[in-house]
């Protein structure tokens, strides 16, 4: 499939129709309050639904119970043992490059700005992290897993924030589009998958074709039951590398909400890094990854450790050697990327599950071979030659 600007402006018609009809008819009758509550205690795959659950939402939790049809377990498979191989590489790069790039759409920027439950950024990030360790669970599609659930919250709480401004006219879908449309679900979906492998490449992870392929596949399924259509989003790297770039070029650019998302994701990881000499390594890493015009346009700042940081991948390369030819080296090492992510993911978290509430209100000042093996080493697709003209967004 080739997407061109017309192709593209379609997309940014069309929402998600199965949950913001939901949580349209929640609002009606006055039911958010008591979904919220009674879906605290169902936080696993194949509980019993609370009697007193609105019926609109019991519909839509049965709907959604289960993955789509076409799911290739040995794919899904080949991806849970990629992300065990690389947890600490993917966290870094979904922390430091994925987040910020969201930040970078002026209009998905503005999104993430508009509801009080998203102004913390440890509650965003514990979210994002705790939603990925679900997903590469073995058990994760099976009864007593937390990742379907999680998929349907998250799914209601962008529906939740959609019809916030719709409702209450705070989105120029002229300029911006319908509120978290077809076109930036399938980015953010990208964003996740394409924009991770591309920063693991960065960085001088090795991966395999089989292991990158696989993290890709397994992001389609996550976008499918997070209500991507998957009819229109890429079916594979070189698809996605065409529809990133075009993507990219369209909407990137500065605003005020990136901006000060990014400085609250800075402040975070500043606080979870011990003592403050390193502090600066957040920013820097952040710079090296998005490159310097996107990290201009956040307000990243430019730290003397900016240089330094460039040197991370030749020293990641000698330790991805050493794991490639040492069972013991790489058992060590990956032991070591758990509990990385591990403690990372409890900082974030300080132990508590994360409830993904539909969000009642909008901020007041809101305005506008198994993934182990090694061979075969995994590359980008080249960067596509767009004709398009960026848009500030």
């Amino acid at each position: 499939m080739t997407y061109t600007q017309a192709s593209m402006d379609a997309l940014r018609l069309h929402g998600d129709e199965l949950a913001d009809a939901t949580v349209a008819t929640l609002f009606e009758r006055g039911e958010v309050g008591k979904f919220n509550t009674l879906m605290r205690y169902v936080s696993t795959a194949g509980a019993p639904l609370p009697d007193d659950l609105p019926e609109v939402a019991r519909e839509y939790l049965q709907t959604t119970a289960a993955p789509p049809a076409w799911v290739d377990w040995d794919e899904m498979e080949k991806a849970r043992l990629f992300f065990i191989d690389n947890n600490v590489h993917i966290s870094t790069a979904l922390s430091f490059a994925a987040m910020p790039a969201c930040y970078v759409i002026p209009q998905v920027a503005k999104l993430l700005s508009a509801t009080h439950s998203l102004e913390y950024p440890s509650k965003r990030m514990a979210e994002t992290g705790q939603f990925t360790v679900y997903l590469m669970q073995p058990d994760a599609f099976e009864a007593g897993s937390r990742f379907i659930p999680a998929v349907q919250k998250v799914r209601l709480l962008h529906a939740a924030i959609c019809h916030h401004l719709s409702r209450e006219k705070r989105w120029d879908i002229e300029t911006w589009g319908t509120p978290i449309c077809q076109e930036d679900m399938i980015g953010g979906q990208l964003l996740f998958s394409m924009l991770v492998l591309d920063s693991l490449h960065r960085l001088n992870i090795h991966m395999s074709v089989d292991g990158a392929e696989a993290y890709f596949y397994a992001w389609r399924v996550v976008g499918a039951m997070l209500g991507v259509d998957q009819q229109q989003a890429p079916k594979d790297l070189e698809a996605a590398r065409q529809f990133l770039d075009l993507y990219l070029i369209r909407h990137m650019g500065p605003s005020d909400e990136g901006v000060n998302l990014t400085r609250q994701l800075i402040d975070l990881y500043e606080d979870v890094v011990p003592g403050t000499l390193f502090d600066p390594v957040v920013s820097a890493l952040i710079r090296y990854l998005i490159g310097d015009t996107c990290a201009d346009w956040l307000a990243v700042p430019r730290t003397g450790w900016d240089t330094a940081i460039k040197t991370v991948p030749a020293m990641l390369g000698v330790l991805e050697t050493i794991e490639d030819s040492s069972p013991l080296g790489e058992w060590a090492l990956d032991r070591l990327g758990h509990l990385t992510t591990w403690f990372e993911l409890s900082s974030l978290t300080r132990g508590r599950v994360m409830q993904y509430a539909i969000p009642e209100e909008l901020k007041h000042d809101f305005g506008f071979a198994s993934a182990a093996s090694r061979t075969g080493r995994w590359t980008p697709p080249e960067p596509t030659i767009v004709t398009a003209s960026r848009r500030s967004g």
